[in-house]
């Protein structure tokens, strides 16, 4: 029995979707009118497709009563049935129409197209449920359209119009398809959107008309893929807005392909031409919004075009921790996002570069003022209340919220000033750019302000309100910074100024760091004598913290009438000061030779960091005071700020103690016996005469040496404080009152001597100081960092060697006493009660000899610090001229023996 191939009818032939009535009427027409033999075979006996699918019925019922009797295939069967002479011709017909009708089931089993509706999603509400529809290129080829060559041009016209229907809005035709290479379940081919084909056999005119179109429907694609992606809840909220002003353009488009398609039914005369005159304008729009997504999606490294960036590690790193110390969810560590200022900045770039394209510029003004209705949200929020709402790292401000003030008494960096609130320039809009800074002051101040009580205005709340401008195109923008800056400014400087007494806390710093009107400090050193002079791990504080509080209450004293002097503590350094200085000069690169140092003292009191252990230092060395400074005060005193005060005042305790032990010295020369007694030159003999001369000639010398060294310490003592601490307070302190007067309103004249601190033409002209609560900030660091350069403490080679002359100087002194005592062995007295030498020159040459080191290296170190004075004078400062005028007339009347030395460094 021989198979007969399977027939094509008109059913089998059928198209699988029929959208309008002039397709299925010639797809019929055409399929009715093709030659096919097979077909008509199948066809004879009967009228209708009904009658022959009754009739294969017929013949299936019968085909399975004789399938139990057997019949054995003739020998020259052929492809035709008919021509087999052996057979019946019944059950070979019905042996074909069954083996039909498996073939036809199978087919149709293997291709059963089907959409399903996916889960909602939490992260995106809005994308799309409809699962991915099979591609075209399965379709089995029982199902396959008829080509396009086949048809006339009319027909073909016809053909295209239905299938740009649905491509363009991202579903295949039956003629227009994905290309092969195009992949729905990658996600990189998704977002650059498919690639489309035309069948073969399509005119040319109508293939240059519908290629035109296909970038639209590529372009469509990819922004629906776009603005689901985009529209997640961890793109942020410009993002989100951004999307929402997208889907509205997509809405519309969508409006006009249901128009295009009700032309396509309603008007015979619509043509292929006329469809893609109508998505002109259109497509222009969607090219813009097609090129402004593929850019977002480059920035947010969703393309894989762009490499990372490794310079914002350490920043990312930040922000992790940040998020697990707030349990955030954290992002992936080194992918870069576009989001928030970003995303702004990216569409403003864009629309600048479009300016000779009025339709583009329309279209990017339109998504700029409504991607940055949430942006202007948070920075009403930020300028006005001073809160970061901020829930997608968006916004231009980045809040560290595990640095608190608490930690204010033992920052040493400002970090609670400095990092608690911070700009992220990525994220800073051009319309921004120019006036960040301010927006980044407005809301500290605001949230100083609040911490300490919030804001009295009462109509401060104005974030949502009609007065402020909810978009950057907005007349009112810039200004609405503006004010909003003069009103944070003016809220907390006169919660410094006025509530807190800024300017008292200063002058209290003053008395104690600065030692101004220190009768208190001389009578405490006093009474601390004895404790002071033990190693400084030995001194017990507590002891003379209590003597402190004894001094300062004190009827009569200076810190007796000062209401801060509760705050001011005793403390006990562990590091000598010039160990501590030499410390952050190396940090900080001022001198990178001074790491190599190793400075020594041979025998001496002095800590420098190198030859002596600094546990050993006194107490004297090691006393300093602290000072405890109330919030919001301790943004301006700040931990360090504070530590530059207590550099000065260690370097000035120094000093008096230096000239406190020179004057015991200049005591001792004057009440000691073998000081102030002379020897009788008449009755000795030449020998007795010639040691006299001697004794007194060194002891001029002793008196010289001195008088040099107490010149020295005075000189210098004076130069610190009236010459450097003295008139930048002055200057400080006279910004510091312009402000107080700008606050009450006042009229504030700017005084001719103010120059040199940064007195402002501005101030002039308009009579009233301006001031901002950073510039006072920087007025009060600068203060400092100009008192320690002038101090000559930050700078390793004078400090290295102004410590070798103070080191001479202390061991001089404290040396006295032995020097006394020594030169008592050295006389005897008389009958008559006068002194006469002793003959003893081995050891009057030894005095000699200890006295001409002391000299030698006082002299010597002294004519380098000058000379390096001088060299920095001509260089850096002129400042150290009046120090070298001061500091020569210690240098004259150096010893007899010679030049000092060499001056060079070591």
């Amino acid at each position: 029995m021989s198979a007969v191939p399977p027939s094509r009818t008109a059913s089998v032939a059928e198209p699988r979707r029929v959208s309008a009535a002039l397709r299925q009427k010639s797809r019929i027409a055409e399929q009715e009118n093709r030659p096919d033999s097979k077909a008509s075979s199948v066809r004879k006996g009967s009228t209708t497709t009904t009658e022959t699918r009754t009739e294969r019925r017929t013949v299936d019922e019968r085909l399975v009563k004789r399938t139990r009797s057997p019949l054995k295939p003739t020998e020259g069967n052929g492809s035709n049935g008919r021509k087999s002479r052996d057979a019946p011709e019944r059950p070979r017909r019905a042996e074909e129409v069954r083996q039909e009708e498996a073939s036809s089931q199978a087919q149709t089993t293997t291709w059963i197209p089907q959409a399903t509706l996916l889960p909602p999603s939490s992260s995106a509400p809005l994308a799309s449920r409809i699962s991915i529809p099979p591609l075209s290129q399965h379709i089995p080829a029982s199902v396959q359209p008829p080509p396009l060559a086949g048809l006339d041009l009319q027909r073909q016209e016809a053909a295209l119009i239905e299938d740009l229907l649905f491509v363009l809005m991202g579903v295949e035709g039956q003629y227009v398809r994905f290309v092969e290479s195009y992949n729905p379940l990658d996600e990189k081919s998704r977002y650059v959107g498919p690639a489309f084909k035309i069948a073969l056999g399509l005119d040319p005119s109508l293939r240059d008309l519908t290629n035109g179109m296909l970038k639209t429907a590529t372009q469509f694609a990819a922004l629906e893929v776009f603005v689901e992606t985009m529209g997640r809840e961890e793109c942020g909220t410009v993002n989100h807005a951004l999307c929402a002003a997208m889907r509205k353009l997509l809405k519309d488009y969508l409006i006009l392909i249901a128009q295009l398609e009700h032309q396509s039914l309603t008007n015979d005369g619509f043509t292929l031409h006329q469809m893609n005159l109508h998505l002109k304008p259109t497509g222009h729009m969607m090219t813009q919004l097609y090129s402004l997504a593929q850019e977002v999606l480059k920035e947010n490294s969703m393309l894989g075009d762009l490499l990372e960036d490794d310079a914002d590690q350490s920043d990312e790193f930040e922000n992790i921790l940040e998020s697990l110390r707030e349990g955030r969810d954290t992002a992936i560590p080194g992918k870069k996002t576009c989001k928030g200022g970003a995303v702004l900045r990216l569409i403003a770039r864009r629309l600048q570069s479009s300016a000779g394209d009025p339709t583009a510029s329309q279209l990017l003004q339109t998504l700029l003022r409504e991607a940055s209705r949430p942006y202007m949200r948070m920075l009403n929020e930020w300028l006005h209340h001073g809160n970061v709402q901020d829930p997608h790292s968006e916004f231009l401000i980045k809040e560290q919220k595990s640095i608190r003030r608490e930690g204010l008494q033992q920052d040493y960096t400002d970090e609670y000033w400095e990092k608690r609130y911070t700009i992220r320039p990525e994220l800073v809009p051009p319309h921004l750019e120019g006036v960040k800074e301010r927006v980044l002051l407005a809301g500290k101040y605001l949230n100083v302000v609040r911490e300490c009580g919030g804001i009295t205005d009462k109509n401060r709340d104005l974030s949502n309100s009609a007065e402020v401008p909810h978009t950057f195109s907005d007349a009112r923008f810039l200004e609405n910074v503006s004010h909003a800056y003069a009103f944070a400014n003016r809220s907390l400087m006169t919660l410094l100024l006025t509530t807190h007494g800024l300017p008292s806390r200063l002058k209290s710093l003053k008395h104690y760091f600065f030692l101004d009107r220190s009768d208190f400090f001389s009578y405490f050193l006093e009474l601390s004598v004895s404790e002071l002079r033990k190693p400084a791990r030995h001194v017990n504080a507590a002891k003379l913290q209590s003597l402190l509080e004894i001094v300062l209450r004190q009827p009569g004293s200076v810190a007796a009438e000062d209401p801060f002097k509760e705050d001011v503590k005793v403390t006990m350094s562990d590091t000598g000061l010039t160990g501590w200085l030499m410390r952050v000069v190396n940090v900080q690169g001022m001198d990178t030779d001074a790491s190599s140092l190793s400075i020594a003292y041979a025998g001496g009191q002095g800590s420098v960091g190198g030859g002596k252990d600094e546990k050993e230092i006194s107490g004297y060395e090691a006393l300093t005071l602290d000072y405890a400074v109330p919030f919001p005060l301790s943004l301006i005193i700040s931990r360090n700020t504070l530590t530059r005060y207590q550099l000065l005042f260690r370097y000035l305790l120094s000093l008096r103690h230096l000239e406190v032990l020179l004057t015991q010295s200049w005591m001792e020369h004057t009440k000691a016996p073998a000081w102030i007694h002379k020897a009788k030159r008449g009755t000795a003999g030449s020998n007795e005469v010639a040691m006299a001369r001697k004794v007194e000639s060194w002891k001029r010398r002793a008196w010289c040496l001195r008088a040099r060294m107490l010149c020295f310490v005075q000189q210098l003592l004076y130069f610190c404080t009236s010459e450097v601490i003295e008139p930048n307070w002055n200057g400080f302190m006279g910004r510091l009152s312009q402000a107080e007067e700008a606050e009450r309103g006042g009229k504030v004249e700017v005084p001719e001597d103010q120059a040199r601190f940064g007195a402002v033409n501005k101030m002039e002209k308009e009579g009233v100081a301006k001031r901002t609560v950073d510039e006072l900030m920087q007025d009060h660091v600068d203060f400092l960092a100009t008192c320690l350069k002038e101090c000559m403490l930050t700078n390793s080679k004078l400090l290295r060697i102004n410590s070798k002359v103070m080191s001479t100087c202390t061991l001089f002194a404290n040396y006295t006493s032995s020097l006394s005592r020594y030169l008592a062995s050295l006389t005897t007295p008389s009958a008559d009660n006068n002194a006469a030498p002793a003959n003893d020159p081995a050891k009057l040459d030894k005095l000699f000899s200890i006295l001409q080191q002391y000299e030698d290296h006082f002299s010597r170190h002294l004519k380098i610090l000058l000379d390096a004075l001088n060299y920095l004078a001509a260089t850096e400062t002129v400042v150290f001229l009046g120090l070298c005028a001061r500091l020569s007339m210690a240098n004259e009347g150096g010893a007899r023996g010679g030049p000092a030395g060499p001056a060079a460094y070591e």
